[in-house]
């Protein structure tokens, strides 16, 4: 608010004090807590630090010695299933470029003209360094090698202050798009991140779609990779450190990995979508790419990606785009489901022949604009405040 409070919805304040909605409202009713309306917004809203307040009469043993429960934060919002950057919903802030949407999330500004830049000399570095690994390695591979390498290039790497951290991280931008096979290092970082994913078959309309899941992708509240993320900061390790973090959570198949199984699942369906889903139900097997744990009816990435990917003028393939809509029809009308993101990511790899590892590479990049927006709020945090405890449940030793 201009006032500068912080306020939470009441589904938030309620999850804080870990009550009811309806207890949430007793309290109000009781002078335990303030309720606050504001023009446009549907429901109550309550003040942080008075729900801080009453939650810490029922929980100051615990956060003497861990604070997992009490991480703030300004850059994303997940309400109603609409996504927020900033208080802006990212789908309509999908169209404009990477650069721009980087430094809206890192800094509030929001400026069309903004340009991240990599060194030659570093990016040669790298590419040396990603010739020398297997031939089949994956996009995460190459990218976490990138990470390591222009650490060593950046002496002043150390310095976590606000402004430092943001340069370091346009730098890095730039430098792991170059890395990952472009010819010059003077493009759009998406320009880049495209050179480096695409086939030779592959429609350069397609990069339209390619910054728009970028954007998508940048944040999304404190998933793993972005906890991750934030325990690294609280020791103040540096940026290209704390993103490492980042980059080794998402490798697993449940995080970063999740879109493979879908556009496995795609390629078969291209010929014959209705025999690859009735396949994949007599396996037993789930549809990948349906469902979210957060999101009720729709993700709007996905709801966003899928609608540009429709669009003839951009070039998809028709037949990947067909067999797409008649699997969401079905899953829909069957199972009442909705496709996500690793859905609309592996759509988007099918239909433009990119790299089969392309959507775990976008995400991979987009999110290390939101990792860096976590990292700058953990550095204004008290260092080390994670400290959670453990249950020892081996072995008694002997007195």
């Amino acid at each position: 608010m201009n006032d500068g409070r912080d306020l939470l919805t009441t589904a938030q304040a309620a999850a804080r004090l870990g009550v009811k909605p309806e207890t949430v409202y007793a309290y109000v009713s009781r002078g335990m807590l303030t309720s606050t309306r504001l023009p446009g917004v549907r429901g109550s809203m309550f003040d942080v630090d008075e729900v801080e307040s009453l939650a810490g009469r029922d929980t100051a043993r615990r956060t003497d010695i861990g604070a997992v429960e009490r991480i703030r934060t300004r850059t994303t919002l997940l309400d109603h299933d609409t996504l927020y950057y900033r208080g802006r919903d990212a789908v309509e802030l999908s169209s404009r470029t990477f650069e721009s949407i980087a430094q809206f999330i890192w800094t509030g500004d929001l400026d069309d003209d903004v340009q991240f830049t990599a060194d030659p000399v570093v990016v040669q570095r790298c590419q040396g360094a990603i010739a020398l690994m297997a031939p089949d390695c994956r996009s995460i591979d190459r990218i976490r090698i990138a990470v390591d390498i222009a650490a060593t290039y950046r002496p002043m790497r150390f310095d976590i202050g606000a402004k430092s951290v943001i340069v370091e991280a346009g730098h890095l931008l730039a430098t792991i798009g170059a890395s990952l096979g472009a010819s010059s290092t003077e493009q759009s970082v998406a320009k880049l991140i495209w050179d480096g994913l695409q086939s030779e078959t592959s429609d350069s309309r397609g990069l339209v779609i390619l910054q728009a899941g970028l954007n998508l992708m940048a944040d999304h509240g404190l998933a793993a990779s972005t906890l991750a993320v934030r325990v690294a900061a609280s020791t103040r390790a540096h940026l290209y450190s704390v993103l490492s973090a980042g980059l080794g959570c998402i490798d697993g198949p449940l995080h970063g990995s999740a879109a493979e199984p879908a556009y496995r699942f795609l390629m078969a369906a291209r010929e014959d979508p209705i025999a690859a889903l009735a396949q994949q139900l007599r396996s037993g097997t789930r549809v990948p790419g349906f469902g979210h744990v957060i999101y009720t009816d729709r993700d709007p990435r996905a709801e966003e990606l899928l609608r540009l990917l429709r669009d003839p003028a951009l070039g998809a393939d028709p037949a990947v785009i067909a067999a797409s809509d008649v699997v969401i029809e079905e899953m829909s009308d069957r199972f009442d489901t909705f496709p996500n993101s690793d859905f609309a990511l592996a759509t988007f790899t099918c239909a433009y022949g990119l790299r089969p590892d392309a959507p775990e590479a976008i995400f991979a990049i987009a999110r290390i604009v939101g990792w860096t927006a976590h990292a700058l709020e953990e550095y204004d945090e008290e260092p080390l405040r994670f400290r959670v405890p453990g249950i020892y449940t081996g072995i008694r030793p002997v007195s």
